[in-house]
């Protein structure tokens, strides 16, 4: 018995020995700040973070490699605990929410009937399920069962809602949708998301060269939620008072209510919403992501400037804009007249640019006040190149320099600057004046010369009404206001009297022959069909193009690659890097002169750009891009089993009083205008339409 008690007190002895040992060789230190952190999180081990449970995400806390806001269930005051005890900024992290693509639901055709488990994912195993739409919700919910936050549920329309009030962006529901139509994103994914040829997307949508959510931000107001509708547009666009008073609205022409009867008006909805904020007496607020630190000098402060200085701070990077005029707004201040678009309209929208925290310095211009280097110098890491389009084009004939001879943009621009207080000298208006050209620029022309009091105002241009490249309802109102149109004309050589002084304008007759490369007729001259106009001013506005002179000014600015149409040549359409890595173009600088919402939609894709170069990723397009494209199934020839309803008239100025002022001629719609006529939108996507819409 003895010896059996010191064996067992001997073996004991030994093993206490060798635990000892083992303690000292397999010791494992567990930082005592994991603990702390983990009594800090939620406790519900539900996963949503990634990791395995609390513990886990506690660990990796501390460790590095998840930040302090690790926990999707916490808030952010818990965050800053975790921050504070271990020492590291937070960085306040955009939250992660999820949202839906798709609202087909019940609307959706069905192409077989199913009776099996209640599944998406087993229905997708099914010949990809039994939704006629290939991308569609296919409504069995598998969503909401993955969600363990009751932050989703299905609507009573069969498509799957998400409350963003408790939505902690765990990315369950994402992972469970077969058919990837549910995203869980930060604001900044949601900005930096470009058309796919996979996306639920309406035909007008496709269309927008901004690339709006145009049926969501309808059904918005259609609802009453106008705060929501105009943050909507501004995911897209920053300028949507401008837009809304001065696009051409390509989007209504791919409105499917537009095969049936007239579109929806789609650009007054738009304004509508854009003027309730701006006349609400307060400004919705506009989420940015955490600083990154970058700066970006934006070099030009028109459409293309602001909207790519509006994203990059949006996405947490620094702005400088750099604008050689007095103020900003580029063309769309200098060159569009105040009747169209009121300066004090445009500046609100500016200034509500501006207040996200942009720096602005004007009256400078690259390549006289500054350069390529002294940007390198301040430490800037990217460039913008938007310096628009303000070179006009000339006739090339005889005697377009005598006195009484203007360019388009020169004499809009001047008047401009005049009219706004900023310097420049007051232009004398003859009374008989005709305007060369057949674009939006000649028709502002010469609706100012009626407005600044001139007798006779004509516009000579070298091919037919039909062909006019201006915008129908400009032109009409032209019409509207006394403006005599002489087409089929072609300039020959101006004629100056004893003074230099412009007192005749030649012009050639023309007629149609074949199509030339842009599709329209040639215009071909009559032989022996000269005629003389008597004017006493003429204003040539036949285009224009970018001004690049800068780059010959600077040695660091000879690799910038220049096309032959002197604009900023690119990578791609879509990335917008220039030959030098580190500057990026967009808008007229790019393009040539083009459409305002076109400069827009450039300035965000450059901004993407920007973003990824600064954030050392791959520039390069988004995948399945759709961009100018729209996606085929979704192209209708007809629609069924619509109830016609008329189209919302836009209200405007009586030509007799507008002629004497520059008051806005286009007014907003009512409330009432415009809630009745967001429910003639379909709110439709790729296959799917409301019949039933008023």
């Amino acid at each position: 018995m003895f010896e059996a008690i010191l064996a067992m007190l001997g073996l004991g002895a030994a093993c206490g020995s060798i635990l000892g040992i083992a303690s000292r060789v397999f010791y494992v230190y567990e930082d005592p700040r994991i603990a702390e952190v983990e009594s800090l999180l939620s406790g519900a081990n539900c996963g949503g973070c990634g990791y395995t449970g609390c513990s886990a995400a506690a660990a990796a806390a501390v460790s590095g490699s998840a930040p302090p806001s690790v926990c999707v269930v916490a808030g952010f005051e818990t965050a800053m605990e975790v921050g504070q005890l271990l020492g590291v900024d937070v960085g306040s992290a955009e939250p992660r929410l999820s949202f839906n693509e798709c609202d087909g639901g019940h609307r959706a055709a069905d192409k077989y009937y199913y009776i099996g488990v209640n599944s998406c994912k087993a229905l997708t195993a099914m010949y990809g399920g039994k939704r006629e739409c290939s991308i569609g919700c296919l409504g069995q919910g598998d969503c909401v069962k993955a969600c363990s936050f009751d932050a989703i549920h299905m609507g009573p329309d069969g498509y799957p809602v998400v409350d963003g009030n408790k939505c902690v962006g765990c990315g369950a529901c994402e992972t469970a949708c077969p058919k990837d139509i549910l995203h869980v994103q930060t604001t900044s994914d949601r900005l930096l998301h470009f058309n796919r040829d996979i996306d639920a997307l309406s035909p007008c949508a496709q269309t927008c060269p901004a690339e709006i959510d145009i049926a969501r931000y309808i059904t918005q107001i259609r609802e009453g939620d106008y705060e929501g509708a105009v943050q909507t547009i501004r995911e897209r666009n920053p300028l949507l008072l401008t837009c809304g008073r001065v696009c051409p609205h390509p989007c209504e022409s791919y409105c499917r209510r537009g095969i049936e009867e007239d579109p929806v008006s789609i650009n007054q909805l738009k304004r509508f919403v854009a003027d309730l904020e701006m006349n609400s007496g307060r400004r919705y607020p506009i989420k940015c992501a955490p600083n990154t630190g970058k700066r970006i000098a934006v070099i030009g402060g028109g459409p293309a400037g602001l909207s790519c200085a509006f994203f990059l701070r949006r996405l947490g990077h620094d702005v400088t804009i750099f604008e050689m005029m007095p103020k900003l707004g580029g063309m769309v201040r200098y060159g569009i007249p105040e009747y169209r678009l009121p300066k004090e309209t445009l500046q609100w929208e500016i200034d509500g640019i501006l207040n996200l925290g942009i720096e602005c310095i004007t009256n400078v211009k690259l390549g006289e006040d500054f350069d390529i280097q002294s940007l390198a110098d301040a430490r800037f890491d990217a460039i913008f190149l938007g310096v628009g389009a303000w070179k006009d084009y000339s006739l090339r004939v005889d005697g377009e320099d005598l006195k009484g001879c203007f360019t388009g943009i020169d004499f809009l621009s001047r008047f401009a600057t005049h009219q706004q207080g900023d310097g420049g000298t007051d232009i004398p208006i003859g009374r008989r004046c005709a305007v060369i050209g057949g674009g939006n620029t000649a028709i502002d022309c010469v609706r100012t010369l009626i407005r600044l009091g001139a007798e006779e105002v004509s516009i000579i241009y070298r091919r037919t009404r039909n062909e006019m490249p201006a915008n129908e309802v400009e032109i009409v109102a032209a019409e509207e206001e006394g403006v005599k149109f002489a087409f089929l004309a072609a300039p020959v050589q101006v004629i100056g009297d004893e003074n230099g002084h412009v007192k005749q304008l030649e012009y050639l007759k023309m007629e149609l022959g074949e199509p030339d490369a842009s599709g329209r007729r040639r215009p071909v001259p009559i032989e022996g069909s000269e005629t003389l106009v008597d004017i006493d001013m003429l204003v040539t506005a036949i285009g224009q193009g970018p001004d690049v002179s800068f780059r010959d000014k600077e040695k660091d600015l000879e690799a910038l690659n220049i096309t032959r149409w002197n604009t900023i040549d690119a990578d791609n359409e879509e990335t917008l890097q220039s030959s030098i890595p580190y500057i990026f173009s967009a808008g007229d600088a790019f393009t040539g002169a083009s459409l305002v919402i076109e400069a827009i939609g450039g300035g965000r894709r450059a901004a993407r750009s920007i973003h990824q170069y600064l954030s050392g990723d791959e520039i390069k397009p988004v995948d399945h891009s759709l961009y100018k494209r729209h996606i085929p199934e979704s192209l209708f020839e007809q629609v069924d089993g619509l109830q016609n309803s008329e189209r919302a008239k836009m209200p405007e100025l009586p030509v007799a009083e507008r002629i004497k002022t520059f008051e806005e001629v286009d007014l907003v719609l009512s409330e009432e205008t415009a809630r009745k006529e967001s429910k003639r939108c379909l709110n439709c996507c790729r296959l799917c339409y409301n019949q039933d819409a008023a």
